[in-house]
């Protein structure tokens, strides 16, 4: 408070002053208190220990005053406010300007010294700090220019391959009209795609020109072998010279799977499914057993059992019946889980990635953990070689809607994350769906160079090509959830045939076997019972009679040897959890760091919101508080304001809540395919959760610099910029990891508004209105403080008027609005843990809902 000097008349009589100057003379000291004091004066002896007390003001002055604004002083005596610019020191009786690099808010009585990179002129009443705001512009360019850096790498790059390809297709173009005279047709490698990798788009499309001399490579080779693959007489065979990539292959393999041996025996008696609510069984006396190092097949109408047969052999669903054996050996399927491999029949890959990249991670995360890098690496590079992607491996896959490779290359990535993993069984569900008839043929041919390696291939499919028919090993037919056939390829037609059953000339097998087994056999049969009941019932009477077993071999006697190295190799699969945790963390900044539009997006919405939230403050030139002066000046205090604090951190949580909530859906909710993928397949769940959430933490601090910088910027209220910064930064995490709970429970279409919304309800519940003294009356204040809203609003409120105690009567503001004061470490760790704990119950729900996608 500023004071004039205490004047008096020289006789002692009290004296008042008009803001006219106009003396007025009360009669004596002592007949004062009954005279009463005239409007607008005051009315005390006045000495230097004794201030001037407060007079009722005049209505005009009392006006301005209930308005916020302070008016002329109601006399000589009365105390003001220093005004904004002006220090005023010794009691009050000076008035002095702010001088430059330093600023004065209302009613200090020393200068407080700018931050620094500040603009403080001379007079100034606000800090405006320009230190920060410099920082992010230099952040910005950086990124900027690496992004135009890349750009024009990856030109250079495109430019480069293509004036290479251009080169060999005219040294192709020089030598084949050679070749074409002599009629030595040879066909482009389909590694090279023909002359389409010259052809500058997105869709490269499966080769369709196939000449008798073309040079095999790869599985192709191998798939052109018709006897049974034996690895280590190829291996003994193998003079030194030179290996090819397959030779390659399969050394990788026996190393990860220390024996020769790759395949894995699956027994099944008697087996039986029934879904937990139902009645009806949709499996039912399914017996057999298929044999390692053989491509199968299963096949069967809509409705025949086919997807659950195959989810209960490799243990993704417990079988409700009977008896399944892997090696010859009872028990959970699951744990084999290792060392299986499930292809489903979309294509779950992450777009953002290469070719190389998506399967490189499959083999780092599922490999023994005692492979170097290199090690890994170079089983990859070869696996990419024999499946043919080289030529794209650098390349993103893309999505099935914008497409970068082909189905067909697309389709071998999906095999390709599997294989990597150095399976001994690998189970695909219609591998062939969405292909062309080349494509097609292609998968189907790897497929029967890994039965060759000694895999174990099992296979659903529908309505296959002559070709792809008759190049499975054997098959599993189903109707009505029980057994139809098991057994040879080559014993199908027979087999039907024997019931009656023609075959016409000309005519794909496959097609009339699927008619048969789909209940439309009349076509074929015209006399006698054609139906799929009969199929059945003949194919258990066989199994009765034990005839049924001629049609396939016996089961291999597995050793005790055997199976004690198949539980030693499944003990050594898989990276160590923290590992795992640092491979999903680079694959999720990778991603990141592709979706550069994503995230460019959600810096500028950062700033725009701290921008307009910084504007809509900026005429309160940072006064945003006013209180109740200290006693003895209570009574001249203006109006109050304890909700602009509030107010202003409602805002903040609002535009934090738009800023981050949909990029926190997106983290999670568009890829729960690809981690059901994984964890099906042996991911630690925790890793891959830890590895998703560590990696937004540049995220978060990027965005919450954008929205802070411009919002303390044009606002400059009373709170630190750092603290500011690290309360804002806090609310980030906690609307993440609210996003990430939407995230689990609904559908990617939905994640986003839901998560709009649900940021928004919590900004709200941060105690300005209803005040938390209101809400504590309610005894539901429990519900506001479950809201990171309030503990945002709390910090706020408590680095804003902390600094104005020695002008204002901040307990009293306290107990208005219900905050706690000096709080502020507490706030921000009760932000923390109101994020971790979203977080927690964000994994829960990734673990424990969906559980039977996950096996």
């Amino acid at each position: 408070m500023a004071a004039p000097n205490n004047a008096t008349l020289g006789d002692g009589t009290q004296v008042c002053l008009m803001p006219g100057g106009v003396p007025v003379t009360i009669q004596n000291k002592t007949s004062w208190e009954s005279v009463g004091c005239l409007e607008g004066f005051f009315c005390q002896h006045n000495t230097d220990d004794n201030l001037p007390q407060y007079c009722p003001p005049l209505p005009e002055c009392q006006d301005l005053r209930l308005s916020g604004v302070q008016c002329t002083p109601q006399g000589t005596f009365e105390p003001v406010l220093c005004d904004a610019g002006w220090y005023c020191p010794n009691n009050g009786t000076q008035r002095i300007e702010c001088p430059s690099g330093s600023y004065c808010p209302h009613g200090v009585a020393s200068p407080i010294k700018c931050s620094i990179g500040s603009r403080c002129p001379a007079g100034s009443q606000r800090n405006m700090n320009f230190l920060p705001m410099g920082i992010l512009l230099l952040v910005d360019i950086i990124l900027i220019t690496a992004t135009v850096m890349e750009k024009l790498r990856s030109r250079y790059k495109k430019s480069n391959f293509h004036n290479k390809r251009v080169s060999s297709r005219k040294a192709v173009l020089a030598t084949g009209a050679g070749r074409f005279r002599n009629r030595q047709y040879q066909e482009i490698d389909e590694g090279n795609n023909g002359f389409n990798d010259d052809v500058e788009n997105e869709y490269q499309m499966e080769p369709a020109i196939r000449g008798p001399l073309r040079v095999k490579t790869g599985f192709e080779q191998l798939g052109a072998q018709e006897a049974d693959f034996m690895l280590h007489e190829e291996l003994a065979n193998d003079a030194g010279g030179q290996k090819t990539d397959l030779h390659l292959f399969v050394q990788s393999l026996s190393k990860c799977l220390g024996a020769t041996k790759f395949g894995l025996t699956f027994e099944f008696q008697d087996l039986g499914f029934k879904p937990p609510k139902s009645n009806k069984k949709i499996l039912d006396q399914v017996s057999g057993t298929i044999h390692a190092g053989s491509l199968w097949g299963v096949m069967g109408a809509s409705g025949a059992g086919k997807s659950t047969f195959v989810n209960v052999l490799m243990g993704k669903t417990s079988h409700t019946g009977g008896i399944t054996k892997v090696n010859g050996v009872a028990g959970n399927i699951s744990k084999y889980k290792k060392i299986i491999g499930y292809v489903p029949q979309d294509d779950i890959v992450l777009p953002e990635m290469t070719v190389r990249e998506n399967i490189l991670h499959s083999a780092r995360i599922r490999l023994p953990a005692n492979w170097s890098n290199s090690e890994i690496e170079h089983h990859v590079d070869i696996l990419v070689s024999c499946l043919q992607l080289s030529h794209v491996k650098d390349s993103l896959v893309g999505s099935p809607g914008a497409p970068v490779i082909s189905g067909g290359q697309r389709k071998r990535v999906s095999i390709g994350m599997e294989l990597a993993a150095a399976p001994m069984a690998v189970f695909l569900d219609e591998p062939t769906s969405g292909l062309d008839a080349t494509a097609a043929a292609s998968i189907m041919s790897t497929l029967k160079a890994l039965s060759r390696l000694g895999m174990t291939i099992v296979t659903i499919i529908h309505q296959p090509r002559q070709e792809i028919f008759e190049s499975l090993d054997s098959l599993v037919l189903l109707g009505q959830g029980r057994m139809i056939y098991c057994g040879p390829e080559r014993g199908i037609q027979p087999h039907f045939q024997g019931l009656g059953f023609d075959f016409p000339d000309h005519t794909n097998p496959a097609d009339v076997m699927g008619d048969i087994i789909a209940g439309e056999g009349r076509h074929y049969k015209p006399k006698g019972d054609a139906s799929v009941q009969y199929l059945i019932d003949h194919w258990q009477r066989k199994q009765q009679d034990g005839s049924a077993s001629e049609n396939y071999a016996k089961t291999a006697t597995i050793s005790m040897g055997e199976t004690n190295a198949l539980s030693a190799t499944i003990k050594q699969r898989g990276a160590p959890w923290f590992k795992q945790i640092y491979f999903c963390f680079q694959r999720s900044l990778v991603q990141q760091y592709r979706m550069k539009s994503s995230f460019y997006f959600e810096l500028g919405v950062g700033a725009m919101a701290g921008f307009l939230i910084g504007l809509a403050e900026l005429n309160q030139k940072g006064q945003n508080f006013r209180g109740i002066f200290n006693s003895p000046y209570d009574l001249l205090s203006t109006s109050i304001d304890y909700s602009s604090i509030p107010q202003m951190a409602l805002l903040v949580g609002l535009a934090i809540g738009l800023t981050a909530s949909a990029p926190g859906v997106k983290i999670f909710g568009e890829e729960k395919l690809v981690y059901w993928r994984e964890a099906a397949a042996g991911h630690n769940r925790f890793a891959y959760y830890i590895g998703k959430v560590i990696s937004t933490i540049p995220r978060m601090v990027l965005a919450n610099f954008h929205f802070t910088t411009m919002f303390m910027l044009l606002s400059t209220p009373r709170i630190p910029y750092l603290s500011a910064f690290v309360a804002n930064l806090l609310y980030f995490y906690c609307i993440y990891g609210l996003a990430s709970i939407i995230s689990m429970v609904t559908r990617r279409e939905d994640g986003p508004l839901l998560a709009v919304m649900m940021s928004l309800i919590v900004g709200v519940l941060n105690g300005m209105s209803p005040s938390l003294k209101k809400v504590r009356s309610w005894h539901i204040i429990w519900i506001w403080r479950a809201s990171p809203g309030t503990w945002l609003a709390e910090a706020y409120f408590t680095q804003n008027i902390t600094p104005l105690k020695y002008l204002y009567q901040i307990d009293v503001a306290k107990t208005s609005v219900g905050y706690l004061l000096n709080m502020f470490g507490d706030d921000l760790l009760m932000l923390l843990a109101i994020g971790t704990i979203y977080r927690i119950v964000a994994f829960l729900g990734l673990r424990f809902m969906w559980r039977n996608k996950q096996r």
